[in-house]
């Protein structure tokens, strides 16, 4: 049984800890700053999902896959109950999770995401990351140079460029990708343009989302109270999907208060 890759702050401390998820294309660095600042208070685990980041590479994606993961993750460190947040893709893991494995979860944070099935809208990402030759590239700005033909926001290559790495055989060397695009791609109906499979999860769940996101839609917190009955809705200001990272203050002082971190 593999288990997924992460990096652990706050570890000597004995609260409960958080086990943290990043999105489509994310690794666990994205949340490195947050997880210093939270690793003062509690336990943090920032984490891979499977074919993401240092995390081991699997032709399966689904939502249960993913939510297995966390279940062997958990028991691996030997965590009995934790705190769980996801964003975007990772939000969708720890929602099957948490009604998957219900007993394992403390408390449930989802980060801009809500269970219902999306309409397809990575293709031109996806298409532009398949249209890098790595036989060719020599360097990550000939690579972010492919991605411009394909990609107008410069922030968006720069999230995407932070997976590259260099990938040594025998006595040479090429760029690559950490995470797995051949799955990614395949599997891209599985896990985006799925529902979360239904059930209902009872504990205390906090869905944040950015004001200027339309991932969470007024219309979508009735269908989520049928799956989380204790949902609380939150809003942050500035913030567009990368929500942690449009506005790291508020977002930081939101899940304090949820995780009761300021007493």
């Amino acid at each position: 049984m593999e288990i997924l890759h992460s990096k652990i702050f706050g570890e000597n401390l004995s609260s409960t800890p958080l086990l943290v998820f990043h999105g489509l294309f994310g690794m666990l660095d994205n949340w490195g700053s947050f997880g210093k600042e939270l690793g003062d208070f509690l336990p943090i685990h920032l984490i891979d999902l499977r074919n993401h980041g240092r995390s081991f590479h699997s032709e399966e994606m689904s939502h249960d896959d993913l939510a297995d993961d966390i279940a062997n993750y958990m028991n691996h460190y030997g965590i009995e109950k934790a705190h769980v947040l996801g964003h975007s893709l990772g939000g969708k893991a720890v929602m099957q999770f948490a009604i998957n494995y219900p007993e394992k979860v403390e408390k449930l944070i989802v980060v801009d995401i809500s269970p219902k099935a999306y309409p397809p809208h990575h293709q031109g990402i996806i298409k532009a990351l398949e249209m890098v030759d790595f036989n060719t590239v020599t360097s990550r700005s000939d690579v972010e140079a492919v991605l411009t033909q394909y990609i107008p926001e410069k922030s968006t290559i720069q999230f995407l460029a932070k997976n590259l790495y260099w990938e040594e055989s025998g006595d040479s060397k090429k760029l690559n990708w950490r995470f797995n695009l051949k799955t990614l791609a395949e599997k891209y109906n599985q896990f985006v343009s799925n529902a979360i499979k239904y059930g209902v999860f009872q504990g205390e769940t906090l869905f944040i989302a950015g004001e200027k996101s339309n991932y969470i839609l007024p219309q979508d917190e009735f269908s989520i109270k049928q799956q989380f009955p204790k949902a609380q809705f939150v809003k942050i200001k500035n913030a567009a999907h990368w929500v942690q990272a449009d506005n790291p203050v508020d977002f930081a002082t939101v899940l304090k208060d949820f995780l009761n971190l300021n007493n």
